[in-house]
């Protein structure tokens, strides 16, 4: 059967399978219990809700399979909903010890984004603030699709560059096939579930 792909704006009802697709993208479960994992996704992408102007989803035979979320820097105002949604996300990870530990894993993370925005000359008008492709349906070319209309989305705001952050956990390859280059990276030692590795963090633009 030929696979129906429709592209559109963010929708109540997408939330949960939006939730599940980052699960996915991000293998929460490796490194913590399924409980966690989904308490995780739903901060994340509820986090990730209160710092964009700009969403568009991937529906596959009627199921959300994938989300783009671009920011606007200077229009940018977070509705009251998206942060009364991140609020009680994070009070769910809040109450196990597991979900603290992996909240200051996160915080650490932010840091090293933080730091790596800092030490770029470029003042920019615009960032990728999520990216996330539901594993069963990559290589149908859903990915250059959504990526496409955020640079649509860009240009018609005559944002002239933009930015994103990603790391050695994600296929970050992707983002140099679209034209991307990598303008800052930092190797940071993590310690999760009692394992050590080594993740190395970029930031990357693209003048629109």
């Amino acid at each position: 059967m030929e696979n129906n792909i429709k592209l559109r704006e963010l929708k109540k009802e997408d939330v949960p399978a939006l939730e599940d697709v980052i699960r996915k993208t991000w293998n929460y479960d490796r490194f913590a219990t399924p409980k966690t994992a989904r308490k995780l996704a739903k901060v994340y992408l509820a986090t990730c809700l209160t710092n964009q102007t700009y969403t568009r989803v991937a529906e596959v035979n009627g199921v959300p399979v994938g989300l783009i979320l671009g920011k606007d820097i200077e229009k940018h105002h977070c509705p009251p909903k998206y942060r009364l949604r991140q609020i009680s996300a994070l009070c769910g990870l809040l109450i196990s010890k597991e979900g603290r530990e992996i909240l200051n894993f996160y915080k650490n993370v932010d840091d090293i984004d933080n730091r790596l925005l800092r030490q770029c000359s470029k003042d920019y008008k615009g960032e990728l603030a999520l990216f996330a492709l539901s594993p069963e349906y990559r290589g149908l070319g859903i990915g250059k699709m959504l990526f496409r209309c955020l640079l649509a989305y860009m240009e018609s705001r005559s944002i002239s560059d933009f930015y994103l952050y990603t790391d050695t956990s994600c296929n970050f390859g992707f983002y140099e096939h679209q034209g991307m280059v990598r303008q800052q990276q930092y190797k940071h030692l993590v310690h999760m579930k009692g394992q050590k590795g080594e993740l190395e963090f970029y930031l990357y633009d693209m003048a629109v």
